[in-house]
């Protein structure tokens, strides 16, 4: 019996310088981590640690010394029934404790039938013996706090702590009441300590996932943009393409100056995409109206463009540029119209912008995604977006947003801040062309 109790010492001892080898290889891991995570430009990740384990709980079970040595010298009557039941102990303590650390693991019934039956040796041993094996109920209480969580770890303290109490005031007298006290503080501190580090663990995981879901967001602005940015230049390149090509053989001047137009096109595109790529895109509703009258014009569609109200908000006038350039574009691409009207409205409280044509409808075809993006950028800006075929035929794109709103942020507060100082937007007047 000796023998085999210091080899479960040796054992326990082995472990623990095992788990100090290790640390020095974590530690290493971690900095490698934190050295790649600056080298792709994510900032150094936040400091974890080796996390708490099932090893964490076990230089515990030196509080239980006081039996095992009492078993040595022979102080301990019966103690055949005596060792075996500090082997059970033991045994069902190790067990339990590390599977606290697993979730699913903790949550089981086989976790607390092995609680259950920690318990129960637990109580026969301090009844049987009493005196240094009453501490087993503060170990008791270190694997209760380490199981249980919520609602059920009082109504297990409590009466454990009851049952402590009066377990050594029948074995020891009512100075043994401390060993109750031992065991309250004990199982509430542990599971106090081990919720903190489930709740810290938890936070970080969520920040991770804030931070991925900022990276798909800032990832499908950018897309929306690419696409309605192309979209419209492509569109007036086609067009002011085949305007050239019917114009070169009767007027020549007339062909070269679409080919110029296309060319400050096309520089004006690449100057708003590397705005787009840098977040720093400016948009002005007044210059997006002048470029919808040149390319429907372009298109041999009748432009009618009407303004009025008070100068509006940066962030919308910017989405209602957006608004513009996608459906002067669907005209121009579908519609088939020989006549598309935009006017600009004003208000109090709410302005208004209405795309209206005259051709063929959108038939049976789908909304393209430009529309649907538009739609998703208006309604996180507290407005609404309609698109809706007319009863004398036609097409009419309605557009609404309170005074004041505008595109979703695309990023914290000092980078908007930072855009709206870089934005020099050029304010129009009433107009009616």
């Amino acid at each position: 019996m000796k023998q085999g109790w210091r080899a479960r010492w040796a054992e326990l001892r082995t472990a623990q310088a095992e788990q100090k080898k290790e640390w020095p290889r974590r530690r290493a891991e971690w900095r490698a981590e934190q050295k790649a995570r600056r080298r792709r430009g994510e900032g150094p990740a936040p400091e974890q640690g080796v996390p708490p384990n099932g090893f964490a709980m076990l230089p515990w079970l030196l509080m239980g010394m006081g039996a095992f040595s009492n078993l040595l010298q022979g102080e301990t009557p019966n103690p055949l029934i005596g060792g075996l039941g500090l082997l059970a102990f033991n045994s069902l303590y190790i067990s339990v404790v590390f599977r606290a650390f697993d979730k699913k693991k903790r949550e089981s019934r086989a976790t607390l039938w092995l609680l259950g039956a920690l318990g129960a040796v637990t109580f026969g041993l301090a009844a049987g013996y009493g005196g240094d094996w009453l501490t087993f109920f503060a170990l008791l209480g270190l694997a209760v706090g380490s199981v249980l969580r919520g609602r059920m770890l009082p109504r297990v303290v409590f009466p454990l702590c009851l049952l402590a109490a009066a377990t050594g005031a029948w074995r020891d007298g009512w100075d043994a009441i401390n060993i109750a006290y031992g065991t309250f503080i004990s199982s509430m501190v542990t599971a106090a300590l081990l919720a903190l580090s489930e709740t810290v663990r938890e936070l970080r995981e969520t920040k991770e996932e804030l931070a991925r879901a900022a990276v798909e967001k800032e990832r499908l602005r950018f897309s929306r943009d690419l696409h309605d940015l192309l979209g419209h230049t492509l569109s007036v390149v086609v067009v002011k393409s085949e305007a050239a090509r019917r114009l070169a053989p009767r007027d020549l001047d007339a062909a070269l100056g679409q080919v110029a137009d296309i060319e400050s096109v096309g520089r004006q595109a690449l100057t708003e995409i590397r705005e787009a790529v840098t977040g720093y895109r400016e948009g002005s509703l007044g210059t997006e109206l002048d470029r919808a009258r040149s390319i429907l014009t372009s298109a041999g569609v009748d432009p009618v463009v009407r303004q009025s109200g008070p100068p509006l908000e940066p962030q919308a006038e910017a989405l209602l540029s957006w608004v513009v350039r996608e459906s002067v574009t669907n005209v121009v691409r579908h519609a088939g119209a020989t006549r598309c009207v935009i006017a600009v409205t004003g208000g109090p409280e709410r302005v208004r912008l209405t795309v209206t044509d005259d051709g063929r409808g959108p038939g049976a075809a789908e909304p393209g995604n430009g529309l649907r993006g538009l739609r998703e950028r208006v309604a996180t800006a507290g407005g609404t977006l309609e698109a809706v075929p007319l009863d004398r035929g036609g097409f009419e794109v309605r557009t609404e947003l309170p005074v004041g709103g505008g595109a979703e942020p695309d990023g914290p507060a000092e980078e908007r801040e930072t855009r709206t100082r870089r934005r020099r937007w050029s304010r129009v007047g009433p107009r009616d062309c």
